[in-house]
């Protein structure tokens, strides 16, 4: 079971440029906590269900799409790794 989530450096710099875009864009931060939500929503429901999505071509490596977003992890005995967060517009 899912005891710890930790996010990796590249993933932390993605998602945090991500968010700075669209408080810039918006000039309001209310967007950026939405998806910041979404995302905690997410990572709450790979924690019980952490094989649910689909591998990729990348050793270990699942991915879940959150809207234009996707999530990339790893799952350990008893970690969730979010390795990246990426953008697919």
């Amino acid at each position: 079971m899912v005891v710890r989530i930790i996010w990796t450096s590249t993933a932390v710099n993605q998602r945090r440029k991500i968010l700075n875009y669209w408080n810039k864009r918006n000039k309001s931060k209310t967007y950026s906590r939405k998806l910041v939500s979404e995302i905690t929503q997410r990572i709450k429901f790979l924690i019980n269900n952490p094989e649910v999505y689909v591998k990729t071509s990348f050793q270990d490596i699942r991915t879940t799409t959150l809207g234009h977003y996707n999530i990339f992890y790893k799952i350990t005995a008893k970690e969730l790794i979010v390795v990246a967060f990426w953008d697919n517009r």
